[in-house]
């Protein structure tokens, strides 16, 4: 068996000033290559789970290996570089700076890793690329992103997370917001590009509908022994 992308060992954590974990989980692993679907209502850890891969937080205990590294012995500014490296995240807000054009939001990863740029190239025309396979039209590229709807700034949000290839995408509910029609054009956008940068995804959302897209589906409160987080 190939060493999996992501693996979790025995990971507990609290956040400070709480009694009680948030997160208890005895093994959690992403292989290379899929795309797994992350569910639970909200409240239940799912946020806390990606702040934990991303490396925002550090666990009170266990393991957590990225492609073979194991990140909670990682200094903060290691932990910084991976996760600029190497991954590509989508927040549920978007979190695109509005007052930059469109083209300039997609490039800002390549800023902050020169890993990310090099696999980029030509990373003001990669940008293109990753907007027009989002289906963005291009009279948008040069408009400031507080000017999009918000359709149109989810898929700029994506097409950001894309750039540079990055090995794992963090998608953080990006479809709460769209109807069942949009959702399901978003996903099929996003899935095409992730196959064609050879990025793993992890879909996180509380919409179970979505479940039947992915190559693998996981209930994290099936496996999250703290129960429900407060």
């Amino acid at each position: 068996m190939t060493e999996p992308l992501l693996e979790i060992a025995d990971i507990e954590f609290a956040w400070p000033g709480q009694d009680h974990n948030v997160l208890e989980l005895p093994s959690f692993r992403i292989e290379t290559g899929e795309k797994l679907f992350l569910f639970g209502p909200s409240g239940s850890g799912k946020s806390t789970l990606l702040a934990l891969i991303g490396g925002l937080v550090r666990a009170d205990r266990g393991s957590l290996h990225f492609a073979g590294q194991e990140v909670e012995s990682m200094s903060g500014p290691a932990r910084d570089r991976l996760r600029a490296e190497h991954l590509g995240v989508i927040f549920q807000q978007f979190n695109l700076l509005p007052w930059l054009d469109v083209r300039t939001n997609v490039t800002l990863p390549c800023r902050f890793s020169r890993a990310r740029a090099h696999r980029a190239g030509d990373i003001v025309k990669a940008a293109e690329a990753l907007l027009a396979g989002m289906d963005l039209d291009p009279a948008l590229w040069g408009r400031r992103a507080d000017e999009l709807s918000v359709g149109q700034q989810q898929r700029v949000a994506a097409a950001r997370a894309l750039i540079g290839s990055p090995s794992l995408i963090l998608a953080d509910e990006p479809t709460s917001a769209l109807d069942a029609d949009r959702r399901q054009v978003f996903i099929d956008l996003l899935f095409a590009q992730v196959e064609q940068a050879g990025s793993t995804l992890l879909f996180v959302s509380h919409d179970k509908d979505l479940a039947r897209h992915f190559d693998r589906r996981i209930s994290l409160p099936e496996i999250n022994r703290a129960g429900v987080e407060s």
